[in-house]
């Protein structure tokens, strides 16, 4: 076996489906194109058609397969109606990655009720009914991926963490349970944690200059994250090559959690 046939084989995504939510922007659409071209046909799940028509004319564009859906992840029906009308594009996925969130974070003692229940129906409550839409047939059919994207913010508390870090850190809990039913069947479910990744979710802290500098010389690579660090390891854990990896939280940080 040569070494390309080799690395396609541990690897390659071919005849998989993937579900990506948040795959319009950021680390998601990064993550998106990384599946397309690993060779799964890849539907984009979120709210913007605009930015959903330009993310999947890039991904067939460059010969992938994909496809969108616009929906509302902020209810527990528009979570429903998104889920069914991706599972009809391309077929029931063998891989889900929950990328979309939304990041309000105003103090602590000004936090509302509103901006607590809109955290946590994004953050937590769509990737749950997502995992409890897909993960039963992954595991009845002996393979499944689940990915979800949490934050530093789910082990440390800084800049004003708020609903935002409680939402992530109850995503990490929520893919250890997940492992934990689900792994025995096939499917692995593991989270990406990001450090400070420059994206549209970031706009704040991105728009001032000393604190991104700040932020990066946190690292020990001396970078700020882009999307696209973000490929490697998903198509990582969306591969069989991650049959063995399941209940962890995988940090791509340039070193920022350890410094």
């Amino acid at each position: 076996m040569t070494s390309q046939a080799y690395l396609s084989d541990l690897f390659s995504l071919d005849g998989r489906a993937a579900v990506v939510t948040g795959g319009s922007s950021g680390i998601g659409r990064a993550i998106a194109k990384a599946l397309a071209r690993a060779g799964a046909r890849v539907v984009v799940v979120a709210r913007g058609k605009e930015h959903l028509e330009e993310t999947v004319g890039e991904l067939t564009d460059a010969g992938g397969t994909a496809a969108w859906v616009a929906g509302d992840l902020g209810t527990r029906a528009g979570v429903r109606a998104a889920a069914e009308e991706a599972a009809g594009v391309f077929g029931e996925p063998d891989i889900l990655v929950n990328s979309a969130g939304i990041n309000l974070r105003p103090p602590l003692g000004e936090l509302g009720e509103d901006v607590w229940d809109t955290t946590m129906a994004v953050n937590l409550q769509a990737p749950f009914l997502l995992g409890q839409r897909f993960g039963p047939g992954m595991a009845e059919r002996g393979f499944g991926r689940i990915i979800h994207i949490t934050s530093q913010q789910a082990h440390r508390a800084f800049v004003q963490s708020g609903a935002y870090g409680v939402s992530k850190g109850a995503l990490e809990s929520l893919a250890r349970s997940q492992a934990e039913a689900w792994s025995p069947y096939g499917v692995t479910v593991n989270t990406l944690v990001p450090g400070f990744v420059m994206t549209p979710l970031n706009q704040r802290l991105s728009s001032d200059p000393e604190k991104v500098a700040a932020l990066a010389a946190r690292t020990m690579t001396g970078r700020n994250g882009l999307a696209e660090d973000f490929e490697g390891a998903a198509v990582f854990l969306a591969s069989r090559a991650s049959a063995y990896v399941t209940g962890q939280s995988v940090f791509v940080d340039g070193g920022f959690s350890v410094h």
